[in-house]
């Protein structure tokens, strides 16, 4: 099985033009946020320096406190010249130690601290803001610091310093603000620390204030590899696409199991587990790496050898402190909105999966019996930017998501989100042109590349696609994820700034930090890297950046292995292959020497870290 999406074309171009749908969501909860802050805060304002270009204006607020640590959050306006890159410091009058930050690289030596930018949020216009957050420990006092320099320049004001509280005070924290990184570090979040949430209680964020799960068995592989110990605690999804994979097959771990060594990591703090579910009859019916154990019209088996079983387990009280997120079958929606007749890229195998509706009722079905357990949390897969982003394909797909998530006794309440780039390579945000640029008269949407897409990365594809949903009915409070695993695109090869403005093609072929020869590229790509490491509402409307496909499990076998699981020989991951309409017939970038999908790949992940962008 590939773990992969599937791009297509449209058959015609889309009109050029905007037509964005704006998210209101986390604009409203900003609001709300810095209406609702609690706990001890301090507001600080730039001074004139003369002719320093740099000022600030920095509100830092303590939004939840125990007996032996707390957690802050730090908003900064730059109110000087517009910045390309930002460093904060402030010292503390305790004995305050920072144990995990988000949105920020925090260090700190003895008392001083330093929070510099991370890749998405290093630029700050005059009057532009940026907030990141973290957890820290104290004992005694927690007194709020009260100097701060924006980039050597002082800030200066008055603050204010309330008492801090030995009492916890945890306040709700609505998608959009930041509040946790989830590494799956035992420690990452304090244990006993209370979250004010009953265990079994849905809250609007899963991952906010949480841990993630570490699988010990991916984390093994991993830690194996030279240069793998960097990673190897961070958290990623555990696949269960078989039915032997419920009980546990070929020595590893079953779901039991897992969830048994998820309480072990939980402690007493929150944890997260992240499960996809994949077992779909006639699964990926575009693919034959992916293909998986089922016929295209066992449904019955699905139902009740598959998701029955796993909502069993799911449901087991032992359990019921977990915070279990489940994707919903990778890649099988998307395929019958693009890749059915009358599509050029129609294929039998999807036509049949078109025709007896097993792909939708088998999905209304998992998001039904799943969503029943109350702490699961569904998100459906929504394909990514380079398969479903033009017009055509975008609202095909948001329809077929909403005709999935109401059949077989389902309701859209059962869907808490959606999960873009799952086991995919698209970039998470292109920096050096916009849909909106244009080289000698023509449109960046004119190029090969873009192909007349609306949208060139994972992070506009994501907002986008959700506001869409939020308007056919979906729940406003929506949150999206996208897995970062591999789409990090750095080493020599990332470009430090736009291409030239010979031609429209040399503009966005010499800027885009993705390198795949086309965006219908997926098998084991060479070049990739690492993404962005897991984190919680990192973005507008994002619940989080995850690790959903672990990095080094192969998409496919670039070769015929023969097997025993239905795994067949995909020609994409066959590095000599010259493509297919669903590529534009480049060549498939492929790794050679990949084994079967699912299994290890030294190479592929010596690959990622090489490549890994924000650099490890």
């Amino acid at each position: 099985m590939s773990r992969t999406a599937h791009p297509e074309r449209p058959e015609r171009p889309a009109r050029p033009g905007v037509n964005r749908l704006r998210n209101n969501r986390t604009a409203l909860f900003t609001a709300l946020g810095l209406l609702a802050a609690t706990g001890a805060s301090a507001t600080v304002l730039s001074t004139s320096a003369g002719a320093a270009t740099a000022g600030c204006q920095v509100s830092y607020q303590v939004s939840n406190q125990w007996d032996t640590g707390f957690g802050a959050n730090v908003t900064v306006t730059n109110t000087g010249d517009p910045l390309s890159a930002w460093t904060l410091e402030w010292s503390y009058g305790g004995n305050q130690q920072v144990t995990q930050g988000w949105n920020a690289t925090i260090t700190q030596s003895g008392a001083a601290v330093t929070a510099q930018n991370v890749s998405y949020n290093g630029t700050l216009a005059t009057g532009g803001s940026t907030s990141f957050g973290f957890n820290a420990s104290y004992s005694g006092a927690n007194p709020v610091p009260t100097t701060f320099k924006l980039n050597g320049v002082l800030c200066n004001g008055g603050t204010t310093t309330p008492s801090p509280t030995a009492t916890p005070t945890p306040t709700p924290t609505p998608t959009g603000t930041p509040t946790s990184t989830p590494t799956g570090t035992p420690t990452s979040t304090p244990t006993g620390t209370p979250t004010g949430t009953p265990p079994g209680t849905r809250v609007d964020n899963p991952y906010a204030g949480a841990k993630v799960y570490v699988n010990p068995e991916w984390s093994a592989h991993a830690a194996a590899e030279p240069g793998g110990s960097k990673v190897s605690s961070q958290p990623t999804g555990i696949w269960v696409d078989r039915i032997a994979a419920i009980a546990g097959a070929n020595g590893k771990m079953g779901l039991r199991a897992h969830l048994d060594e998820a309480l072990r990591q939980k402690g007493g703090g929150e944890l997260v587990v992240q499960l996809v579910i994949y077992d779909l009859p006639g699964r990926d019916c575009s693919a034959l790496a992916s293909n998986g154990e089922l016929g295209p019209t066992e449904i019955d088996r699905y139902k009740t050898e598959f998701i029955d079983p796993i909502a069993a387990i799911l449901a087991d009280p032992k359990y019921a402190g977990l915070r279990i997120v489940t994707a919903v079958e990778i890649d099988s929606l998307p395929n019958l909105a693009t890749n059915t007749t009358p599509r050029v890229t129609a294929t039998p195998a999807c036509d049949v999966m078109k025709a007896n509706g097993n792909y939708i009722k088998g999905v209304g079905y998992a998001l039904k019996k799943l969503g029943a357990v109350p702490n699961v949390y569904n998100y459906v897969d929504a394909g990514h930017h380079g398969w479903l982003g033009w017009d055509d394909n975008m609202g095909a797909s948001a329809d077929l998501f909403k005709q999935a998530a109401t059949a077989e006794g389902s309701t859209l309440s059962n869907v808490h989100g959606f999960i873009v780039n799952t086991a995919n390579y698209s970039a998470l945000k292109e920096n050096n042109f916009t849909i909106d640029d244009s080289v000698n008269g023509t449109s960046v949407r004119q190029s090969k590349w873009v192909d007349w897409n609306r949208y060139v990365d994972e992070l506009s594809y994501a907002q986008a696609m959700r506001a869409k949903l939020v308007a056919l009915g979906f729940d406003p409070n929506l949150g999206m994820l996208i897995d970062t695993s591999r789409n990090g695109w750095g080493g020599a090869a990332r470009p430090a700034g736009p291409g030239p403005k010979t031609s429209v093609d040399a503009y966005v072929d010499g800027g885009r930090y993705d390198r795949r020869f086309q965006t219908g590229n997926w098998c084991n790509q060479a070049g990739a890297g690492l993404g962005e490491r897991p984190q919680a509402a990192p973005a507008p409307g994002i619940d989080a950046y995850v690790w959903m496909k672990p990095p080094g499990e192969s998409d496919g076998a670039s070769k015929v292995i023969p097997n025993n699981d239905g795994k067949g020989f995909d020609r994409m991951c066959d590095p000599t292959y010259t493509g297919n309409p669903r590529n534009n017939n480049n060549m498939s970038g492929a790794l050679p020497d990949a084994p079967l999908a699912g299994e290890w790949f030294s190479a592929q992940f010596q690959e990622l870290l090489k490549n890994a962008y924000p650099a490890l």
